[in-house]
């Protein structure tokens, strides 16, 4: 112990020493020790301890905390001090007591209590110790610090070629590793081909870059596969991963989203398109508000539906139950995790049920995120065909809001002027239509659609009236069923269309006569709907784009559809088709539309005084409606049916699973039906427990402030995620610049800098080169925000560059290789197995875009669809696509693609895992894929060369890049000539050279 400069604290059989030079801590009597950095931290060294052993009573949690002390933030501790408390005096241990407790010989009084069977080290006490005598500081976690640019170190010191060089060698020297020499051009051809496209280079491609003498070869090859429309594919399948991209919905019915794929494309055509990240962003968020007019602005929300999805939760049951509103709300809470996650890398969803046990978030933060949310549901969403046709569309949207706003000013004068006497009979006169006695309900009830899940899918019926027929008006009827109480009304749809045409199918010639398809529809009870149609025509459809909500189905009723010439009903007795129909007679049947029969009001009890009524409505009307106000009006309806018209001929396009706002009733109420759902914090997250409201916000990351949302009372609801993704993308942010170069970095090295990409908080893992991470952080944001830019500077430098040589003293010193002494060896992802398969057999289709293949055979059924694949034939030209276009699912994932590690499609996967398994070596051997593909795989050999060697060579040149050793060649055509060349071509698939990058 002569080496030993000072003892820093003695008590009982505790003595705490400093060695002189190498900065260790010794308890005597325990015989432990632990190195100190020297100052001690808070965040890495003491928060750990406080932690595990005190944080229960004395942390974040303010229905845990004890004494109302907490120990987690600096402003806490102080506040015990303004009252006389000492937990912790800075530079002073032996006043603080947090120490004298933790050192007390009392049971009572020793903390933390035996009971709470929790220990403190004294290894842990000689640090908390030092860190009072250095001041006790509770500095700021290292990823919500601001964002600075550090200084570059130096890095042309003859191996490294950018910056990034000089901040990897810096900690490299602090611990006595050198960089390994830089790998061969084969490795790297092979290496920068899967990094940057997911696919193989061919033999050809190899050897022209090998031989190119061109001093810039290597740059010229990586701007060429950055170039690539691979590259979207093979990037935007690694962003598919984290944001938990599938095409079902997972649960229990599991059943499929038709429409997710435009989301998986738009992020294959951003990454290509090299989109500013930012913007990127933003889209995903309020693309509705940042991208209006353009379709992938609607697209882009596909992000916000990316998750999983409770189909009985929300189709099934009702909002108002308690399983619906925990469906929703678990919903919104996969938005929420989703966006904080991904952009920001950090566990929000710990403050669902309490405050944040490490990080400095709220309840309050978490719900107000959900608030953000709380009009979106997930469900299918038009997409216009071109910007032009989105253009025109809000165009005459906004058209018509303006002549709605004229029209209502007209109404409210008419309303002022005529008093309380015209409000009065007004009301007086819907009784009389109303009245429920004397009302007449034939047993023919009308015509009736099939059921549906979906409210926003279409059903029509149409009346052919025998010939081209004039006629100058229509009428419509609703039916009266008292099923369920409905009564009057029943079936009605909210939005519906009315068209005519020569052709049946209504594919030319069409003529929009009524097109109440923008807003929905007041639903008429028994009023007749009379429309105003002049034309000429045969056929006569009604089509409802808004259906009626039936318990927890949708469908369309009508009891009767009058094509009126003058007083004459063309459309009496005619034949009448349909979409689909229920034919149950006597009460459903499609001949029941026109047979003149609809329930209707008897003759009032007393016509005397109905007639008194309406006669003194007119009169009251004809003082105060002008002859300028009337005038008005009608010019005001004109040119709303003509703006009706206009919309109605534009092309309609195509459906996206998207964040959407529902407008009026049914299972979704958005603000255009009720306004945002109330959001409030829902104790230990239980929706029988609901606490404060809360509004729309996020974290505090900015010195606590500016983390609610300062918006209008009245605001539209795109502006809370217009507002949550402005401050995403703002350019302080300490966390979304951070956290996507981490991304970057681990998809090109194997691990990030920080090793926990989606946990950046107090309980991640620290990075491991902070500098580093923080430089390309603001170089990334200040550069353009270039994806393709970032990959460049990566892969171009010395670092990434290296071969994946062992060094056994380096080993020792850095076995996980954190500090980068060599490249990581790294074997081929699932996708880019399977892709090269299909590759080198010959039978890659490089088709994009577009929906899902399937690769399994899809067996419906009442409950829920059943993906059986093991009946998938693996000829199907179709599936031969590459692997980021498949149909993904939730609950049945492909079981060879799961065998080789591929991502669970129903959690965030923001690093997959990397496993050599004996299932695997068997998979490879014997999936009837395979086996397929090494069919393809030899007829294309024997295509190409003659002779069993010549075969033989070409196949293992093709499966590895490279031309084979005498003796492995020899043993492969010894096994070519005993198995035969197919079996060979199946062995290529499981050689390590084809399995492994490098």
């Amino acid at each position: 112990m002569a080496r030993l400069s000072e003892v820093i604290y003695r008590k009982g059989r505790y003595a705490v020493v400093r060695m002189k030079k190498v900065g260790i801590v010794v308890a005597q009597g325990l015989l432990t020790a632990a190195v100190l950095a020297d100052p001690v931290s808070y965040d890495r060294d003491i928060r750990p301890i406080l932690t595990s052993a005190c944080f229960h009573c004395h942390g974040p949690d303010k229905e845990t905390r004890k004494a109302k002390l907490r120990l987690d933030t600096e402003e806490g501790a102080k506040a015990m001090l303004r009252e006389g408390h000492w937990p912790v005096v800075a530079g002073k241990p032996d006043e603080s007591e947090i120490l004298k407790r933790m050192l007390h010989d009392d049971p009572e009084e020793v903390m933390p209590p035996p009971e709470s069977g929790k220990v403190i080290t004294s290894d842990q006490i000689a640090l908390i110790r030092a860190w009072v005598r250095q001041g006790a500081k509770w500095e700021t976690h290292w990823a919500f610090r601001t964002l600075k640019r550090p200084a570059t170190p130096d890095w042309d010191d003859g191996w490294g070629r950018n910056p990034i060089d000089g901040f990897v060698r810096q900690r490299q020297r602090n611990l006595t590793l050198s960089p390994a020499p830089e790998a061969t051009r084969f490795t790297l051809i092979r290496r920068l081909y899967f990094n940057l496209i997911g696919l193989p280079p061919t033999p050809e491609e190899i050897a022209a870059f090998e031989q190119d003498e061109d001093p810039l070869a290597y740059e010229k090859l990586v701007q060429r596969l950055l170039a690539s429309p691979q590259y979207g594919e093979r990037w935007g399948r690694h962003w598919l991963d984290v944001v938990k991209y599938a095409d079902t919905h997972g649960y229990d019915k599991d059943k499929l989203r038709r429409n997710a794929w435009p989301y998986r494309d738009y992020v294959i055509r951003s990454f290509n398109d090299d989109k500013p990240y930012g913007q990127f962003v933003r889209e995903q968020l309020a693309g509705d508000v940042f991208a209006k007019g353009d379709p992938d602005g609607i697209i882009a929300m596909g992000f916000i539906a990316a998750g999983p999805w409770d189909f009985i939760g929300h189709a099934e049951v009702p909002e108002s139950k308690i399983d619906g509103k925990v469906a929703r709300n678990l919903d919104r809470d996969d938005m929420v995790c989703n966006t904080l996650n991904t952009f920001n890398s950090v566990t929000i969803q710990c403050a669902r049920c309490h405050d944040h046990k490490f990080d400095p978030f709220s309840m309050e933060h978490y719900y107000s995120l959900q608030a953000v949310f709380a009009s979106i549901d997930k469900a299918d969403r038009e997409v216009d065909v071109s910007p032009e046709v989105a253009a025109e569309k809000n165009r005459l949207t906004d058209e018509m809001a303006k002549i709605k706003k004229k029209q209502d000013s007209l109404a409210a004068h008419l309303r002022k002027e005529g008093g309380q006497r015209l409000a009065d009979l007004k009301t007086e006169l819907a009784i009389i239509r109303d009245q429920k006695s004397g009302l007449a309900k034939p047993p023919e009830h009308g015509w009736h659609s099939t059921m549906i899940k979906q409210q926003n899918d279409s059903k029509w019926v149409q009346v052919d009236l025998g010939e081209p027929k004039d006629f100058d008006r229509i009428v419509l009827r609703a039916c009266y069923d008292d099923f369920g109480g409905i009564g009057a009304g029943f079936g009605f749809p909210v939005r519906y269309r009315l068209e005519a045409s020569n052709d049946p199918t209504f594919k030319v010639g069409v003529s929009v006569l009524q097109d109440r398809t923008v807003e929905d529809q007041p639903n008429p009870k028994l009023n007749a709907v009379e429309i105003k149609a002049l034309g000429k025509a045969q056929y006569v459809r009604f089509t409802a784009t808004r259906l009626f909500h039936r318990v927890d189905t949708y469908m369309v009723a009508l009891s009767e559809l009058e094509v009126l010439a003058e007083d004459e009903n063309l459309s009496r007795g005619r034949p009448v088709t349909a979409l689909d129909s229920i034919q149950a007679p006597i009460r459903w049947r499609r001949s029941n539309l026109v047979d003149g029969k609809y329930p209707r009001q008897a003759e009032p009890e007393n016509p005397a005084y109905a007639r008194k009524v309406q006669e003194e409505y007119d009169a009251i009307l004809a003082k105060i409606e002008t002859e300028a106000i009337k005038s008005e009006r009608s010019e005001l309806g004109k040119q709303m049916r003509a703006c009706q018209a206009e919309l109605a001929e534009l092309p309609t396009g195509q459906k996206v699973y998207a964040g959407t706002v529902h407008r009026g009733k049914g299972s979704f109420v958005g603000r255009y039906g009720k306004g945002p759902r109330e959001i409030r914090i829902l104790h230990r997250g239980e929706v029988t427990q609901p606490g404060d409201l809360v509004g729309p916000g996020t974290i505090p990351l900015f010195g606590g402030r500016e983390w609610r949302f300062d918006l209008p009372e009245n605001h539209d609801e795109s502006e809370r995620r217009a507002a949550l993704a402005r401050w995403l993308t703002r350019d302080d942010h300490p966390l979304t610049w951070r956290s996507i170069v981490n991304r970057a970095w681990q998809y090109h090295f194997g691990r990030g800098l920080v090793d926990s990409p989606n946990d950046f908080g107090l309980n991640g893992l620290p990075p491991s080169h902070p500098h580093l991470l923080d430089w390309l952080a603001v170089e990334f944001r200040d550069n353009g925000q270039s994806l393709k830019k970032l990959h460049e500077l990566i892969v171009t430098s010395a670092t990434y560059r290296q071969a994946t040589i062992h060094d056994e003293n380096y080993s020792r010193i850095d076995g996980n290789n954190q500090f980068l002494w060599r490249q990581n060896r790294r074997r081929l992802d699932a996708e880019s197995l399977r892709d090269s398969i299909l590759e080198v057999s010959g039978k890659l289709n490089r088709k994009m875009f577009g929906p899902g293949f399937f690769l399994f055979a899809l067996e419906k059924t009442q409950h829920s669809p059943h993906y059986e694949y093991h009946k998938h034939d693996p000829e199907d030209p179709t599936s031969h696509r590459r692997s980021v276009y498949r149909f993904i699912v939730r609950s049945q994932p492909d079981p060879f693609m799961t065998t080789l590690d591929c991502a669970d499609s129903s959690q965030s996967t923001p690093k997959r895992t990397e496993t050599v398994t004996a299932l695997q070596a068997l998979s490879m051997l014997n999936n009837k894929f395979n086996l397929a593909m090494a069919e393809h795989f030899a007829v294309r050999v024997e295509k190409e060369v003659n002779g069993l060697d010549a075969r033989v060579a070409r196949a293992y040149a093709l499966a590895t890049g490279k031309a084979p050793r005498t003796e492995v060649l020899d043993e492969l055509v010894n096994y070519a000539d005993t198995h035969g060349l197919i079996n060979t071509c199946r062995l290529m698939f499981n050689l390590n050279e084809f399995v492994y990058v490098d």
